[in-house]
């Protein structure tokens, strides 16, 4: 197996075309774990850790540019205020080494239905920056994922950064699992406000073949939450929000959890995290 290690963005993207079968590694938190339990090796790795310019972030255009290298830890330290919901959930990555090893970049890559950053990703809007010798392109969440662990990467293109809207209003991320930590999500669900447009983003993850959004809820909610007077959350709003975000799904029975049981979590997840954002937009704060 073939080891690539460039030192710049485009000795990067240069190695990829050369090696379109070589797999990029930054934390490799999920490819190691495939390694240990005897997956056939890739013909090489293309290591990125010395491309400097993927460990940054910047603020820019409303949004948080967050570079493929940039780690679970780095968005819980540092940028939890502008993106929360992305935060909770890397709060919820594995253990405290694989937070620090593993990236948003690498969860995309991998492209699991139950990944966890996936679902702030697709209830905020975000875009994912790729590239290749070819040129460089943007490509909006909605669209990124094409399966199971299947994206919308040409084989010769990189993920350079991802792009998240800075938070507008309260975000919220849960899920379901067998333990608090170093878990597999059963199901996982992303809520976010934004009060100006009178917005409701959502996210689901381990319910369908790929994370995926609830666009009739979101409708449903934007129409019957009382974004004028700011009253308190009708609890039957906050329950029908909750079925469509769970009639969006299509859960599957596996060794997690049986299908209905997911349709059921999504259900009551969707209607917390509806409940927990609406409390905290009338409390005045994020």
């Amino acid at each position: 197996m073939d080891f690539l290690q460039p030192t710049t963005w485009n000795d990067a993207l240069v190695a990829r075309a050369e090696h379109p079968g070589a797999v990029p590694i930054a934390g490799g938190t999920d490819l190691m774990v495939g390694l240990n339990f005897g997956q056939p090796p890739p013909p090489a790795l293309l290591d990125l850790t010395r491309v400097v310019e993927l460990t940054e972030w910047v603020r820019e255009d409303g949004t948080i540019r967050i570079g493929a290298g940039v780690t679970y830890r780095r968005i819980i330290d540092e940028i939890a205020g502008e993106c929360p919901a992305l935060a909770a959930a890397s709060r919820t990555v594995g253990s405290p080494q694989i937070r620090n090893r593993g990236t948003v970049a690498g969860n995309l890559g991998t492209a699991s239905p139950a990944g966890d950053a996936h679902p702030p990703l697709l209830a905020t809007g975000a875009t994912v920056e790729v590239a290749s010798v070819r040129g460089a392109r943007e490509i909006d969440i909605d669209g990124f994922f094409q399966g199971v662990k299947r994206n919308a990467l040409a084989p010769d293109e990189l993920i350079r950064a991802v792009r998240v809207p800075v938070a507008a209003g309260p975000q919220r991320f849960a899920k379901v699992g067998p333990r608090n930590a170093m878990v597999i999500a059963v199901c996982s669900v992303a809520v976010a406000l934004d009060p100006s447009a009178r917005r409701v983003g959502t996210g689901v993850g381990s319910s369908a073949p790929t994370p995926r959004r609830a666009p009739g809820a979101e409708e449903f909610a934007a129409a019957a939450l009382p974004w004028s007077t700011a009253d308190e959350l009708d609890p039957a709003v906050a329950e029908e929000f909750g079925v469509r975000v769970a009639a969006a799904t299509a859960p599957i029975d596996d060794v997690r959890a049986a299908a209905d049981y997911r349709r059921h979590a999504v259900a009551v997840l969707a209607r917390r995290a509806l409940t927990w954002t609406w409390s905290e937009l009338r409390g005045g704060s994020r």
